[in-house]
Parts: structure tokens; C-alpha cells; sequence
């Protein structure tokens, strides 16, 4: 499948923003531990939450996906055992590992998928879980753990690491005795992993900060639970208007989750306006360079927005310098962005991007999620036409993305 974009339209309107990828996912997982039904609203229909459905089916789940809300039904599971082609779909796949194992005292997965943007080890994971008690051993290329019981412990991370965050999380929810995590990961996805949790009867404080304290209990029980906007999907269509020199609005969006690109945005001479439910992007005459954004953990600039902002920067005045310090492959797409006659030099992990009066549309391919929709901003705002290949990638984290930017006035078609 593939993208075709006529660059030029000024994007102007509004556009309501779906549930969290990053929230649902973790969250889909935990709803193995109640043993009984959970509804979730605002779920996005992506491919990633398809499969991770999937993957509940697998174990012996009921999953109901209407409109976005999703119905999980967890009392029948029997199953501690998931695929290689299941877990090979997304690398989202590995919170099960917590929560299987806190539900059944058993689990066996193999090693996730997901998007090549670098060296993604699952080593503080394994390691965390061991600090509960967990037995854990590699075999044909399998991951097998097992414990009578968990325990509780104290539990410092190298890293402030999500998924390993939010691993424990599960793992210890129902564990006998209380967990601290210390260093932990404070993404705002973390805390609402935290809020989900605790509707069902979970003891856990602290998410959003260093210091996440999980006191276990015997059993969860049923609940109801909304996931929090997308503030990645949300900075992506803010980027979009930038780029168009539109007018974008956003609805069901929160604004201190996207503060760090909120600031830079400014930096580079928009004018933002928001309220209680609402972010809207007034236009600038042309956008200027930053001196430097630095991809951090949350509350920094988050990397997941890095592709997007290089769109922008660009085409913006002066020259910007992106240090990108999660990932390690993640400036692949800027390859791409040259073809369309941008300045960009990129040495490890550092890309120095010279703003030019403009872009050129050409033929694209999409290597990964973010730089696709990175790609696809780009032919937006790009003299002439764009074709943006391999747009599977971005099926992975944006639902509906060609329609809602249709809605705003882009002239874009997907096809085969």
C-alpha cells in the first residue's frame, strides 16, 4: 500500500485524537489479571492493537471491538503459551511476559518484533523480574519463567525504561509483598497503566514519578476504564498544520503530556492556543531553525516526535541540530528526506538539518512507523507530488490517518 499526496494545502479544522497506542497496549496485557471483564473506551483501531487481540484470543480471552471500545473477557484462559509469529508481530508483545507469569505462576513467549530503529535489548526486563522471585531461562529461542509464587523487592533501574517499568508493574501487581521501583520510566503512559490497574483493585502509587510503589494483592476484579489520548499522534497532526502553514484544532488532547513539543514549536515562531480540551496552531510566515532538540525520556522531547520535527526543521530558516539519544538507528528515514531535496547530515546519532526554501515531492519508502509519518508530513507541505511506499509501517500507530488529514483539507489518496 502506499500513500499518494499532492503537496500545498493549507491544513485547517479539527481533529479529535484517538486513545493511546502506547496506554492500550500494556493495558490489554494487564486484563489478563482480573480473571473476569474489563471495557475499555477511546481504543484505537490500529494494527498493533489487532494483534495484541489476537494474542488474547490465542491464550483463551473473549475480545469483543466495537466502535472503539473493546470488551475483554479474561476467565478463560488457560494457555501460558504464545507463538513465535504472535510475539514477532509487535515488540509490544512483551508485557505479557509480567503478566502471564503473575497469573499463572508461568509463561512462555519468544523474542518480540517490531519496528528497526536500533538495538532494543529486553535485558532490564528479564532482570527485574528475576529481583521477583521469577525464574527465568532462554531455550530455542524461547523465554520460559516460572516461580511458586512472586515476591515483592526493591528494584533500581540502569535505565528509565517503559516497558521494564511497566513489566513490573503487572508482574508485582499481585505479587506477595510491595515492590519499589526506583528510577522508574514517568511517561504519562506509565501513570495511566497505574490508574487502569488500580480500578481493578490494585495498590500502586507514585507513576509519574522516580519512585512507583506496588503493594500486591490476592485478587482484581472487574472495571471500566477510558485510555488517555495520543500525545504522539497528537504532535504528529500539529506538525502537519506547521508544516502547511494551517490551522489546525485539536480535541481530547492533554496538554502537559506534549509540553516539550509545545515549546519548540514555539521556538520555531508558532503561536499555540489551548484550553481545558483543546490545542490549537496558529501559522507563522515560515518557521525558524532551533538550536538544538535532545530526544529524552519523558519529560523531555519525546524520540517518537523526532522524524516529525525534522520534517519541519527542514524547510524551516537556519540550521538545527537533533541529537537522538533512545534509539540507535532511528534517522533512517532522513535518506529519504534528501530525496525530496533536504539538507541533512547525519553522523551516529547526531543530524545537523540545513532549512531550504523547499521540498520536492518523489517517491518515498517508509522504513518505520514515525519516519513514515514523518514522510508523509514532509510531501504535505512539498512542491508536487508525493508517493509514500510501505505505509504498513504507519498503519502500526495512526488510525484513520489519510482520512483525518483528507478532513483538513490534504489532498492525499492511499492505494495499492
Amino acid at each position: 500500500m502506499k500513500y499518494v499526496i499532492e503537496g500545498g494545502n493549507r491544513l485547517k479544522g479539527e481533529v479529535r485524537i484517538n486513545g493511546a497506542k502506547n496506554s492500550v497496549l500494556p493495558i490489554l496485557a494487564a486484563t489478563l489479571l482480573n480473571k473476569g471483564v474489563s471495557i475499555l473506551h477511546s481504543c484505537p483501531k490500529l494494527k498493533d492493537v489487532y494483534s495484541m487481540i489476537e494474542i488474547l484470543r490465542h491464550l483463551g480471552c473473549t475480545v469483543e471491538f466495537n466502535d472503539s471500545d473493546i470488551i475483554v473477557d479474561s476467565s478463560g484462559v488457560i494457555d501460558y503459551h504464545i507463538p513465535d509469529k504472535l510475539m514477532r508481530a509487535m515488540r509490544s508483545s512483551i508485557f505479557l511476559m509480567g503478566a502471564l507469569v503473575a497469573r499463572n505462576n508461568i509463561a512462555q513467549i519468544s523474542f518480540p518484533g517490531g519496528c528497526d530503529i536500533g538495538h532494543r535489548p529486553i535485558d532490564l526486563h528479564l532482570k527485574s523480574l528475576r529481583k521477583l522471585g521469577i525464574s527465568i531461562y532462554e531455550s530455542y529461542g524461547y523465554i520460559n519463567c516460572k516461580c511458586s509464587s512472586i515476591g515483592g523487592g526493591e528494584i533500581h533501574l540502569d535505565l528509565p525504561s517503559v516497558g521494564a517499568t511497566e513489566n513490573i508493574m503487572l508482574a508485582a501487581s499481585m505479587a506477595d509483598g510491595t515492590t519499589v521501583i526506583g528510577n522508574a520510566a514517568k511517561e504519562p503512559e506509565i501513570e495511566d497503566l497505574q490508574n487502569f490497574l488500580n480500578s481493578m483493585g490494585a495498590k500502586i502509587s507514585g507513576a509519574g514519578t522516580n519512585t512507583i510503589v506496588i503493594r500486591g494483592v490476592k485478587e482484581l476484579h472487574d472495571t471500566e476504564y477510558k485510555i488517555i489520548p495520543d500525545r504522539i499522534v497528537a504532535g504528529t497532526y500539529l506538525i502537519a498544520s506547521a508544516i502547511t502553514k494551517g490551522e489546525v484544532v485539536l480535541t481530547n488532547v492533554v496538554k502537559r503530556h506534549i509540553d516539550s513539543l509545545l515549546s519548540k514549536l514555539n521556538e520555531c515562531g508558532f503561536k499555540i492556543v489551548s484550553g481545558n480540551d483543546f490545542i490549537k496552531l496558529e501559522p507563522c510566515a515560515r518557521a525558524k531553525a532551533v538550536d538544538m532538540i535532545i530526544t529524552l525520556p519523558f519529560p523531555g522531547f519525546p524520540t517518537d516526535l523526532q522524524a516529525q520535527m525534522v520534517s519541519l526543521l527542514s524547510t524551516a530558516d537556519g540550521t538545527s541540530i537533533i541529537t537522538e539519544t533512545i534509539f540507535d538507528n532511528r534517522f533512517k528515514y532522513t535518506e529519504e528526506l534528501v530525496r525530496m531535496g533536504a539538507d541533512i547530515k547525519v553522523d551516529g546519532r547526531i543530524a545537523v538539518v540545513k532549512g531550504v526554501e523547499k521540498l520536492t515531492g518523489t517517491n518515498v519508502l517508509a522504513k518505520d512507523l514515525r519516519g513514515g509519518a514523518a514522510l508523509v508530513l514532509a510531501g504535505l507541505g512539498a512542491v508536487g507530488t508525493t508517493i509514500v511506499e510501505d505505509i504498513e509501517h504507519i498503519d502500526r500507530g495512526y488510525e484513520d490517518f489519510s482520512e483525518n488529514l483528507k478532513n483538513l483539507g490534504a489532498s492525499i489518496e492511499r492505494t495499492m
